[in-house]
């Protein structure tokens, strides 16, 4: 259970980085307060899945996931560019959190 939080967790961490994106600069009404609600969430989920996990890898799984999320949301609906590096980097990533997670233990 403490893993799906983390996971949730990372998966809100996307949506606040997108809107914090959206927000421009905290200028926008709406971006700003989904930002907010979405940071809220990800760092409260993590909080309580932090309570069963060790720290370093539930943090990188949930950074990892974020950052991945992040990245792909970008490309798919924001306009950025669209690379092979980009790409390999990301399913790297992808990877790594899928070992950090099978190698985390819960107390």
């Amino acid at each position: 259970m403490a893993w799906l939080l983390v996971v949730v967790a990372g998966l809100l961490e996307t949506g606040f980085a997108v809107c914090l994106k959206l927000s421009h600069g905290f200028t926008r009404l709406w971006p700003t307060i989904a930002f907010a609600a979405f940071a809220l969430g990800s760092f409260g989920l993590l909080t309580l899945a932090l309570k069963k996990l060790d720290v370093g890898p539930a943090y990188a799984v949930w950074t990892g996931i974020g950052a991945a999320g992040t990245a792909i949301y970008g490309m798919v609906f924001l306009g950025d560019v669209v690379s092979t590096l980009k790409l390999v980097s990301i399913s790297l990533v992808i990877i790594g959190v899928i070992g950090l997670q099978l190698s985390g233990s819960a107390h």
